[in-house]
């Protein structure tokens, strides 16, 4: 990469992470060579091999990635594009974590009415627009792409389908009181039952 300064000032993506990234397509030197000319441009990258990737609403995945980092093992890469969360897990977490989601119902018998988003899982055959490794410039709109936790090592740690299970059923439970008590009747007759005999 002909200017590796630029990629890492400040979204953190380093040479190394780019080399990573670069690694998902079919030619990393034609993407790397891309980045060197316009390192604030993203590209669309194939799932399935390097990374998967699940993506969630933006908010619910703030709240996967507070868990993952204050109660877990913490993350691997995660990138926001046009207002979700994009989680960068190990391959095959797309096979996986579907299974794993039913056998949780979620979002069977009415678990998604509580406010739980989908998961979108992205694995083999899938691709997803992978921020660039740098910011765009001061005068650019805001980004339709950008990295939350970015790319630092040619082998990133990336959590697998259990802990992304883990930490979405942590954010479920931290966004929606769940009560043992059913709701109050509103309707209903309340006595005071304190002053029994």
């Amino acid at each position: 990469m002909s200017s590796p300064r630029k990629v890492s000032d400040v979204s953190g993506v380093t040479p190394d992470g780019a080399a990573w990234l670069a690694s998902a397509g079919t030619y990393p030197r034609s993407t790397l060579a891309h980045w060197g000319e316009r390192p604030d441009a993203p590209v669309v990258l194939p799932c399935g091999v390097v990374f998967d990737v699940v993506s969630v609403p933006a908010l619910f995945g703030r709240r996967m990635l507070d868990r993952l980092w204050e109660e877990g093992p913490g993350s691997g890469p995660v990138a926001e594009f046009r207002g979700r969360t994009l989680l960068f897990a190990a391959p095959g977490t797309a096979q996986r974590l579907p299974a794993l989601l039913e056998w949780e119902e979620w979002g069977a018998r009415g678990a998604r009415t509580d406010g739980v988003p989908p998961l979108l899982c992205h694995g083999a055959g899938d691709a997803v627009t992978v921020p660039a490794p740098a910011p765009a410039g001061p005068a650019d709109p805001a980004p339709v792409a950008r990295w939350l936790v970015a790319p630092d090592t040619r082998r990133p740690w990336l959590p697998g389908p259990e802990v992304l299970l883990w930490a979405a059923v942590r954010a479920a439970r931290a966004a929606v009181r769940i009560s043992i008590f059913p709701p109050a009747d509103r309707d209903a007759n309340v006595y005071d039952v304190s002053r029994r005999r």
